[in-house]
């Protein structure tokens, strides 16, 4: 850096500095205010409410093609896990759908799985 710059910069600092006025700063007593949650309730419970119309019609649909009552529970807890599930992402109305039918494909293995060893412990059972 050239000195007589460094000096010129020097100078200017000063100058800024002889300028410079402090403020005296008065805080006045602190303001609230209310948060109106009303609007945003009101659209979590419409989609809340269109959540388990969804939830209701599609377990419909699946009890009807595969009506058997031991199959019933399963397939109402799948659907209640899926809801659960859809609730905590940004689209639960879109997202619904497909975790239920992948709960509900995974709860039936298992309600078969389930049947096929109870038939099994009768037949050994009865030996």
């Amino acid at each position: 850096m050239d000195p007589a710059a460094g000096k010129a910069a020097l100078k200017k600092g000063k100058r800024m500095n002889a300028k410079y006025k402090r403020v005296p700063t008065r805080f006045g007593p602190e303001t609230g205010f209310e948060v109106r949650l009303a609007p945003a309730t009101r659209l979590r419970a419409r989609q809340e409410a269109e959540l388990e119309r969804l939830k209701t019609r599609l377990l419909a649909e699946r009890l009807e093609a595969r009506w058997e009552p031991q199959f019933g529970g399963h397939l109402r807890r799948a659907a209640s896990e899926a809801a659960a599930l859809a609730w905590v992402t940004q689209y639960p109305l879109l997202v619904f759908p497909v975790l239920f039918e992948e709960k509900a494909a995974e709860a039936l293995l298992q309600a078969e799985r389930q049947e096929q060893i109870r038939q099994s412990s009768r037949e050994l059972l009865a030996v």
